[in-house]
């Protein structure tokens, strides 16, 4: 077995290690569906965070992991327990994109504009950005189909997410032009700060990051991000998760250490994972981590919109017992469970519900999300660093002023967004261990 190691996202998946009985050795013979299945009924029995309110099942009923696990979840609560492909799950983790690496969505005026696009995309180096519109994507109005959320009609219109395929996008750009740009899909691999920078307010230097996603190189990128926050002396943080979806837990940890600084020490707790009844011993803290770059800031307003999931809920569930912790936006997804992940044959990865996160009050269970103290909605008309994006906007004037929770603000709709990317990415997860 390999150390287990935790991932935190939208979808949170926790990896948790196997007992000698829980092992199926498939011995010199390719792995089968089957043997993958077997052993799937066995860590669902023993480790599922809900395991007293699975529906019966006889294993044999089905033809593979993914049919039986499908049967077995809690469904009223249970939305994210999934088995995954090694390969992708892996490339995934890893950064490793294929596409034209953006998200659509669409505006108050009913127009599809780039809600999201990573700097290593083919049409960012075309000059693509956050807010233009796209008026067509092969001759073809994408506007009503992200409107309806037909994701097949989608797909037919924008072609597989491979490497080589070939579309032709109209933009509205901000000056009322337009431009034609033929771009083909790639692999690239994606860094998850979308963008940090500093902002001069009334109330001091205050530090701003974009940051997208816990995938295997987001230590590195947070690293650097923190390193010239910190030489930059900000005395407040906006911190953007408006699309972050979670992804692994030991990144989670890294940026709650990197905010929280000098108002916390290495035996506070960040978060504690508690697992089922039969699985108590493996109740585990995690403590905040020396960093080489903390901050020392008053406030934190973090944005947040429905996407922002797991791992990054975690973060501020964290925080809040130790700072001042602002969230403007919208309520966020709502996934206070992780997943433990097993790893079978470098062919299949199970990552079942298994623990419940908390923080060091014992606040968790935020199953409806964490509520805003100010509801903006997510202006897609401007680019994240824009002072006229709401969000922002609304930061801003947090940090500046202090006032929060203003009365009388409506609700309002979210828009519909399309993203590129996997929706599994919503989860927290820990590395999985490996089965033999």
């Amino acid at each position: 077995m390999k150390k287990l190691v935790l991932i935190i996202s939208a979808v949170l998946l926790l990896i948790v290690s196997c007992k000698k009985d829980e092992e199926i050795t498939p011995g010199n013979n390719e792995i089968t569906a089957i043997q993958a299945r077997d052993l799937l009924y066995t860590i669902m029995n023993a480790n599922y965070l809900w395991y007293d309110h699975m529906p019966p099942v006889k294993k044999e009923d089905y033809e593979g992991p993914a049919e039986l696990m499908n049967a077995m979840i809690y469904k009223p609560i249970d939305k994210w327990s999934i088995v995954v492909d090694y390969e992708e799950f892996t490339s995934e983790m890893a950064g490793e994109f294929v596409g034209h690496g953006i998200s659509i969505g669409i505006d108050d005026s009913d127009k599809a504009r780039i809600a999201m696009i990573f700097r290593e995309s083919p049409l960012y180096r075309e000059g693509v950005r956050r807010g233009w519109i796209v008026k067509s994507v092969n001759g073809t109005d994408i506007a009503p189909i992200i409107i309806s959320g037909d994701r097949a009609a989608y797909n037919n219109v924008m072609g597989a997410s491979v490497a080589g395929v070939k579309n032709v996008f109209v933009f509205g750009l901000p000056d009322g032009s337009e431009r034609t740009i033929s771009s083909t899909k790639s692999s690239f691999v994606y860094n998850s700060v979308l963008h940090f920078d500093t902002l001069h307010l009334k109330s001091g230097i205050a530090g701003h990051i974009v940051f997208d996603s816990f995938i295997a190189t987001s230590v590195d990128s947070l690293t650097k991000a923190f390193k010239f926050l910190k030489e930059q002396g900000v005395k407040d943080l906006i911190l953007d998760l408006r699309y972050n979806p979670g992804g692994y837990f030991n990144g989670a940890v890294a940026l709650a250490s990197f905010i929280a600084g000098s108002n916390v020490s290495a035996s506070d707790v960040f978060a504690k994972l508690e697992f089922n009844d039969k699985k108590t011993s493996e109740n585990m803290s995690y403590m905040f981590k020396n960093t080489p770059y903390p901050l020392n800031i008053n406030r934190l307003a973090v944005i947040t919109t429905s996407a922002t999931a797991s791992a990054s809920e975690v973060v501020i569930n964290g925080l809040e017992p130790y700072m001042s912790v602002a969230i403007i936006g919208d309520t966020t997804y709502g996934k206070p469970v992780g997943m433990g992940g097993w790893e079978y044959g470098k062919k299949y990865i199970f990552y079942p519900v298994t623990f419940r996160v908390l923080n060091k009050n014992n606040v968790g269970d935020f199953f409806d999300g964490l509520p805003p103290d100010i509801r903006v909605p997510d202006d897609i008309t401007h680019d994240f660093s824009d002072r006229n994006e709401l969000c922002l906007k609304e930061a801003i004037s947090y940090l500046e002023t202090g006032l929060v929770g203003r009365k009388g603000v409506p609700l309002f709709y979210s828009r519909p967004q399309i993203q590129e990317r996997p929706t599994w990415m919503n989860n927290i997860f820990l590395y999985p261990d490996v089965v033999k």
